[in-house]
């Protein structure tokens, strides 16, 4: 996997953790952590989309409380605060769900560890900046963000909020994260927790060799 060999030098590291952001984030995770041998979980942020036209993100919330907007797109369409606090309400009840159908323990801290942030690519990037807010105030020693494609002006602003960002692939024009995949069909709740459970089974067992 292309994305994997450029994260590499975090191979065999014990204070590495793979965060995948639910659910297209989670193959592409799945596959860093094998490689890395390292352990994955997942971060929930849910988009928050535009009245109307809800693929357009308009900002994020993550867990932990964290909403990021995106102020100059919320003043140029005049979207109203109560209209924002609805979609948030909408969306913290799915993000809530989630954190119910998938996690079977509690995050573990990120204190002192590297996390590697993944998703299936950066269009706004809305997202993963609220996922990135979300775990700086853990306190980590490095945050990561990786993704196999990116807009290649999302990828660059990324330089001032991550310690590292390797976007596999800038394609320009870039238009939208699905264009660049031969198959981008919906990773279902059933996969997410499919690749989790196969993840955690190997570390373990990996853990019990001598």
């Amino acid at each position: 996997m292309e994305l994997a060999s450029k994260l590499r030098h975090y191979a065999g590291r014990t204070d590495v953790v793979v965060l995948a952001l639910p659910r297209g984030g989670v193959p592409v995770a799945f596959e860093i952590a094998e490689a890395l041998d390292a352990p994955l979980d997942i971060f929930l942020v849910r988009k928050l989309g535009m009245p109307g036209h809800p693929e357009y993100a308009i900002g994020a919330i993550a867990s932990g409380g964290v909403r990021v907007l995106s102020e100059d797109v919320v003043r140029a369409y005049g979207i109203p605060s109560s209209v924002i606090e609805k979609i948030a309400a909408n969306e913290e009840r799915e993000l809530e769900r989630r954190e119910r159908e998938y996690r079977k323990a509690p995050l573990a801290s990120f204190r002192g560890r590297i996390v590697i942030l993944v998703d299936d690519g950066l269009a706004t990037g809305s997202t993963m900046r609220a996922a990135v807010q979300a775990v700086r105030q853990q306190g980590p020693a490095r945050v990561v963000v990786a993704v196999p494609v990116g807009a290649p002006s999302t990828c660059e602003e990324f330089a001032d909020v991550t310690d590292e960002t390797i976007c596999a692939r800038m394609p320009e024009p870039f238009s939208a994260v699905g264009l660049w995949y031969l198959d981008f069909s919906q990773t279902t709740d059933d996969e997410v927790r499919m690749l989790l459970d196969r993840h955690a089974t190997e570390q373990r067992m990996g853990a019990k060799r001598p």
